[in-house]
């Protein structure tokens, strides 16, 4: 069962009078229990997309439009604020990557997680009973996600708090509804090792226990390739790959996609000691100077005079890739 469906989304910013495409037909499909990660360099729009999916973008100077974007098959365009917010709240649950900007700095954490508790786990008894009942469910949530001065971290503000600490909270915040998809944009972001592994091996329980759908937005590409399903790779706001994780890691068609995989640490044993790290040269364009037809052209080492048009997306299997030239092509 598909959940979330979207289909050619755009997203303009008004820049100096003119509207500008940070997103360019964008195509992303969610199914019911799966994983799929959404990968790209720093400014490809992965975090873009989140807030457009949450109907949280900043401003008035925004302007999005879709072929389709549903949710269950529910329009999400046409959805009235109040009712988008109903569907946030029981239904998708957002990991944000600065938990300190997303919670409130006035209002200790245990006052914040009680309160996207559902009414409907503690409806029986008396209202004392009802924020005893609150206030394990509380604790509970806190100990899945690692947390384990939970007293502490319930009666302090989030200021006081570290950040990868907070980060678990945020997590705990999104179980706590129990959703059918949650967006974790880059929740192990600033993470140490342990703390990192403890965060992938939770999301993935409760995909495994819970069947949740999981959208993981990364550039850890280590991380994904240990529990993603599908994987769309961003780049500049276009979608330039879409595929089964294991299949794109060994046959890949995009050269961008080949890129990020190659630049991902190895460890192999009879690699030479300094070798040198995999880079692709350039950096992704400013949103004032960006190339007209395919975006990865001026970086790409394949690049001719037809990348000046936006290449048509092509399908081989499940496997989506725009380019001219992809990889593996016999006409190179």
């Amino acid at each position: 069962m598909i959940l979330l469906d979207i289909k050619n989304l755009t997203l303009e910013i008004e820049l100096s009078g003119k509207w500008v495409k940070t997103l360019d037909k964008i195509n992303l499909v969610i199914h019911e229990g799966e994983i799929h990660t959404l990968v790209g360099e720093s400014g490809s729009g992965k975090s873009l997309i989140v807030k457009a999916i949450v109907g949280a973008l900043p401003g008035k100077h925004w302007r999005i439009t879709a072929d389709r974007m549903t949710w269950r098959s529910q329009d999400m365009l046409a959805m009235s604020v109040v009712d988008r917010r109903k569907v946030i709240r029981s239904e998708i649950s957002v990991i944000f990557q600065n938990p300190i900007d997303s919670l409130d700095p006035i209002l200790p954490l245990g006052k914040q997680l009680k309160e996207v508790l559902p009414e409907e786990s503690n409806s029986q008894g008396w209202l004392w009973k009802k924020k005893k009942q609150k206030h394990k469910m509380a604790i509970d949530l806190l100990h899945r996600v690692g947390i384990k001065n939970h007293e502490l971290c319930l009666s302090s503000f989030p200021h006081q708090i570290t950040n990868d600490v907070l980060q678990k909270f945020m997590i705990a915040m999104a179980l706590a509804s129990e959703p059918k998809l949650i967006i974790a944009d880059d929740p192990t972001r600033g993470m140490e090792v342990n703390s990192k592994t403890q965060v992938l091996k939770l999301l993935s329980r409760v995909n495994q226990v819970r069947s949740t759908s999981i959208l993981f937005v990364s550039h850890d590409l280590l991380a994904i390739s240990s529990m993603g399903h599908f994987m769309t790779v961003l780049y500049c706001g276009q979608t330039v790959e879409t595929g089964e994780l294991r299949r794109l890691r060994k046959r890949a068609f995009h050269p961008y996609t080949q890129a990020l995989l190659d630049s991902a640490p190895s460890f192999r044993k009879d690699l030479p000691p300094k070798s040198n790290l995999t880079s692709l040269p350039g950096t992704i364009p400013t949103l004032h100077h960006l190339p007209i037809g395919c975006r990865f052209g001026p970086r790409c080492p394949r690049a001719r005079k037809e990348c000046v048009t936006t290449p048509a997306v092509r399908k081989i299997h499940s496997h989506y890739y725009s380019c001219h030239f992809p990889l593996h092509w016999e006409g190179k």
